[in-house]
């Protein structure tokens, strides 16, 4: 049985982490009678090295939590760990193309600056760079551009 403070060190993990891992239930460690000390048997490291794995691989706690709730009642994880993956790779695609977008952008913005002069902020402005790119950063929106 070790403690927070060797099980924190054993997996090069803060004993923060340990304790809330423990308070949302994906660790459940036994209390020492004698001080109430949170103590975690080989099944908890195994769960804890299970955790540690399922965050590299971009899990959320919550996705966790989903899928040890599942592994507990006798089924199978995998295909749930198979449809929250491929949800996440869908979310990480979608905001990969709007960092692209972003990017593209603030490229856009930069080559139009280059030549510019600057300006010493005034009452009208703070720096022309960004108020004059409006264009540039303004989303393209069929709602907004119909209406003009």
């Amino acid at each position: 049985m070790k403690t927070v403070t060797e099980l924190a060190r054993q997996f090069k993990v803060s004993a923060d982490s340990i304790r809330h891992y423990s308070k949302l239930g994906l660790l459940k460690p036994q209390r020492n009678a004698q001080n109430a000390y949170r103590l975690y048997d080989g099944q908890q490291e195994q769960r804890l090295r299970f955790v540690l794995s399922a965050k590299k691989l971009g899990f959320s706690l919550k996705d966790i939590e989903q899928i040890l709730a599942t592994a507990t009642t006798g089924d199978t994880p995998c295909p749930l760990v198979r449809q929250l993956i491929e949800n996440r790779i869908a979310t990480i695609r979608a905001e990969m193309a709007e960092a692209q977008k972003l990017m593209t952008r603030m490229e856009a913005a930069l080559a139009s600056w280059c030549e510019l002069p600057d300006h010493i902020p005034s009452g009208a402005s703070i720096c022309h760079l960004i108020e004059n790119s409006e264009q540039l950063s303004q989303p393209i929106d069929s709602k907004s551009s119909s209406r003009a």
